[in-house]
């Protein structure tokens, strides 16, 4: 198993889950393409393109840091443009940004409903079709989307319909795309932890200290992200994985390793039961 000379193109790469993936990608050799927003950084939220570049490059792999708010097309196709032309092509996609907001019906501006179907939905979309040409010419080339499996109790609906909607319609494309894109032998899978991850939003804006430390590190989703591209991507594909289960078909069961405080009692993630 190697990713070594792989090209990936992450969105929102510069922190959290996205970086993580990277981190653990840089160690096998691969090429990262960081496509985030984020130039100066937010004391709220950590990192920037630049120092997630110089982190991938110490970590052993070969960075490319490009400006881009998956919002406009216009910054979308520069950035795989330029990525593509840097490392040569792109064998592996991560529809990784993402905008939440957990709010009800009434409370929800239209400010933030926009923002979640610009980012999660438009974004992710429109950064898929730009790659695709490249990766039709990808080495087991893969897509995958940070988003999860469609689960439509009305528990899920009621809360934040707004958000619920943005990562469904991500769910919904991963799953579309694997069937569109078999003929050419793209893989496209969801991905999603079992448990809430120790992030900026989780510490931000769900539930601070507290729920970080019921909750696990990102380094769970790389090791997942991990195992799905070294898989055949004529095999391995049109799936809502969860992260445990991935991990579970690796020989993987001892998770402990994940947690942030080891043996902690550990908090479901959103959308599963």
């Amino acid at each position: 198993m190697s990713l070594k000379g792989k090209t990936i193109f992450i969105t929102g790469a510069s922190r959290g889950i996205g970086k993580a993936m990277a981190l653990r990608f840089a160690a096998d050799g691969a090429r990262i393409i960081i496509a985030a927003k984020s130039t100066e950084e937010n004391p709220k939220l950590g990192g920037t393109i630049f120092s997630a570049a110089e982190e991938i490059k110490a970590a052993g792999g070969e960075a490319f840091a490009v400006k881009c708010d998956i919002r406009f097309e216009d910054q979308i196709h520069e950035a795989v443009t330029k990525g593509a032309e840097h490392f040569g092509g792109i064998d592996i996609l991560i529809n990784n940004a993402s905008a939440i907001s957990l709010t009800p019906t009434e409370k929800t501006e239209p400010k933030a409903f926009d923002l979640m179907h610009d980012i999660n939905v438009r974004g992710t979309f429109f950064v898929t079709q730009a790659c695709l040409p490249y990766l039709k010419q990808g080495n087991n080339p893969h897509i995958l989307t940070l988003s999860p499996p469609v689960n439509i109790k009305p528990k899920w609906l009621a809360g934040h319909i707004a958000y619920t909607l943005a990562k469904y319609n991500m769910t919904l494309m991963a799953l579309g795309w694997a069937a569109e894109f078999k003929k050419y032998g793209i893989a496209s899978n969801a991905l999603w932890p079992m448990t809430t991850i120790d992030t900026a939003a989780v510490r931000n804006l769900l539930g601070g200290d507290a729920l970080v430390k019921m909750s696990r590190k990102p380094d769970i989703l790389s090791d997942a992200a991990y195992a799905i591209f070294n898989r055949s991507a004529d095999e391995c594909t049109g799936n809502a994985f969860l992260d445990e289960d991935v991990l579970k078909e690796e020989g993987i069961t001892d998770l402990d390793k994940y947690s942030v405080v080891p043996g902690a009692k550990l908090y479901k993630d959103l959308f599963l039961d």
